[in-house]
């Protein structure tokens, strides 16, 4: 059984959890899934149970305006000072993996369906429980405060979350990973190599689990490469501490895939499990959908792969 920093079980603190999510349980919005999928059954909760560290508003954001050349739509949420998680449970077959899946939009908004919950239903037939998190946006953000602290510190809550209450949800406590994409790739990173080191102070008994990934999935992470320096942003330091990782970009992409090269390449020196694909085109952005003349709508089937090489799957 893995154990956080005080010598805790990830188990502990049942109650205290249950106690504070029976409480909670709320519906924002709704999330576009493909046409060809069934949505799947979609339950949300807060995830700070009262303002988040640094927040006076409890506003859980804004929805754009759809743009009229995007077909099927995708969704922006902007103001987002409380967030919130999506969840959707595998019906049948659970695997007792999760992935805590972080959308983009460069920390001023929050694409909630095409990186988000357009992943639920491929998840879902494997097995995997999927938990969309809505993190704050950067509209207050103190210009001295990095834009990806708050969503870090979103991302951290949501983890100790999915695990207080992994016997509600048949998780395994080993099993829960992140899926970031673009932005959300960033936090990703830096949250995949953080070793499980707190970005805010405990509130409470759900705060004694461990904040980490077991594994992650980075999908086109969004400027964690810095051209001046010719490295990885300084928060992303791997180690042979560091959890197995599939990464996806696009040689084409203009946040440069060398980010997730040099992440690739950290880790092959740390000896730690990784797989890497670069396609020849495809852009930024594309989430779960296909994009034209690209084979970048691909990646799910190699990251499926992936996932049943690691024995996460239900098959």
């Amino acid at each position: 059984m893995q154990q956080n920093a005080t010598g805790l079980s990830l188990r502990s603190c049942g109650l205290q959890s249950a106690l504070f999510l029976s409480g909670v349980i709320l519906t924002v919005w709704s999330a576009p899934v493909p046409a060809a999928d069934h949505a799947p059954e979609r339950q949300s909760v807060f995830v700070w149970p009262g303002p988040a560290p640094g927040e006076t508003s409890l506003e859980s954001g804004t929805q754009q305006p759809f743009r009229p050349n995007e077909k099927p739509p995708v969704t922006r949420v902007v103001n987002i000072r409380r967030p919130g998680l999506d969840i959707y449970l595998p019906r049948k077959n659970p695997s007792g993996t999760a992935l805590l899946i972080l959308p983009g939009g460069g920390f001023g908004k929050v694409v909630p369906d095409k990186e988000g919950s357009e992943a639920a239903p491929w998840l879902n037939r494997l097995g995997i429980a999927a938990f969309v998190l809505r993190y704050r946006t950067n509209e207050v953000t103190p210009r001295d405060e990095p834009a990806f602290m708050r969503p870090l510190q979103d991302a951290q809550r949501s983890l100790r979350i999915l695990r207080a209450n992994a016997g509600k949800w048949n998780l395994k406590t080993d099993r829960i990973g992140v899926l970031g994409f673009s932005a959300g790739g960033q936090v990703g990173a830096i949250l995949h190599t953080a070793e499980g080191k707190p970005a805010y102070e405990a509130l409470d008994g759900i705060d004694q689990q461990f904040c980490g990934p077991d594994f992650s999935l980075l999908v086109y992470p969004w400027r964690v490469y810095d051209p001046a320096t010719d490295a990885l942003l300084p928060e992303i330091r791997m180690t042979e501490k560091t959890p197995p990782a599939f990464l996806v970009h696009t040689h084409d992409d203009a946040s440069s895939s060398l980010g997730s090269v040099l992440i690739y390449a950290g880790l092959k020196r740390h000896g730690v499990p990784a797989e890497l694909h670069i396609y020849q085109n495809g852009g930024h952005g594309y989430g779960m959908r296909s994009v034209p003349e690209s084979d970048i709508g691909t990646w799910p089937e190699r990251a499926t792969d992936w996932l049943r090489l690691r024995g996460l799957t239900n098959d």
